[in-house]
């Protein structure tokens, strides 16, 4: 008789913090959704040439009045328009309205809303809304990851993978171009060919499949703290490591490397290699 499976952990009661991240993602779907593929959407181009859409700042700015109602003490750091460190001791919340805005102005489904909450220099609180692919993420620091999307009618915990070997693993990597402008595409290459698969699913969707157990690991050589503080809540959550490409526990670098953890050395050597 085959064995019975460990049944699921429950679901963890989401806390307050939790809750409000997730309305707050509810909003910016909404509004996202609603200009996606928008034939009069308005897009410009930021001083350091890459592209904002209307849609951007309109989610943005939602965001924080929501945010401004019901956290007035805390403070807000955002893609488009900025912020501050947190106060010592202080709260923070950390946005990124769409993350792929490039996949999002060419009518390609794969882009989120990422938002994080930091407390005491911690991330604590991490969410990835993907409303055009149907799917969500998030964790609470010490509570798990979750996930829903429309083939299951309940969340379900995440779990990374228990592959042990890169000639088992599939890697998943953002622009090529980056990787080149800091001189590491040979050390990616190099990696891609000890590794099972390559894809190059890209933005917060390589770090999501690292933390469903899809994926061992994912890889951008060009990033910025809105782009990763809330996969490093969901990943680390969901059992998977994350560090930028020199192995501190980082997120505002400008590299970062998420894996299930059994690989993730190894990995990380052979890019710096």
């Amino acid at each position: 008789m085959p064995p019975v499976p460990a049944p699921e952990p429950p679901l963890v009661a989401a806390s307050h913090d939790l809750t409000l991240a997730l309305e707050l993602a509810d909003i910016a779907d909404r509004l996202t959704l609603a200009r996606f593929g928008a034939q009069d959407l308005v897009v410009e181009t930021k001083p350091d040439l890459t592209p904002v859409s209307e849609a951007d700042r309109d989610v943005e700015q939602a965001l924080r009045e929501r945010l401004a109602g019901a956290r007035p003490g805390d403070t807000v750091f955002g893609e488009e328009y900025g912020g501050s460190e947190a106060p010592a001791g202080g709260r923070r919340w950390i946005l990124d309205p769409i993350d792929g805005t490039k996949s999002y102005v060419r009518g390609i489904p794969a882009w989120a809303t990422l938002l994080a909450l930091q407390q005491d220099g911690e991330l604590v609180v991490g969410v990835v809304s993907a409303p055009a692919l149907g799917r969500r993420w998030w964790a609470q620091r010490g509570a798990g990851a979750y996930a829903r999307d429309a083939l299951h009618e309940a969340p379900r915990r995440l779990r990374v993978s228990a592959v042990r070997d890169l000639a088992d693993a599939q890697i998943s990597y953002g622009g090529l171009e980056d990787f080149d402008g800091i001189g590491r595409l040979h050390a990616l290459s190099a990696l891609g060919r000890r590794c099972w698969r390559t894809r190059g699913y890209g933005d917060f969707w390589s770090y999501m499949l690292v933390a469903e157990g899809a994926v061992e690991i994912g890889l951008d050589a060009n990033v910025s703290l809105w782009d990763l503080a809330a996969p490093k809540v969901i990943v680390e959550q969901a059992g998977g490591r994350f560090t930028d490409f020199s192995g501190a526990g980082t997120v505002a670098d400008g590299s970062a490397i998420a894996s299930n953890g059994l690989l993730h050395e190894a990995a990380r050597q052979i890019l710096l290699a």
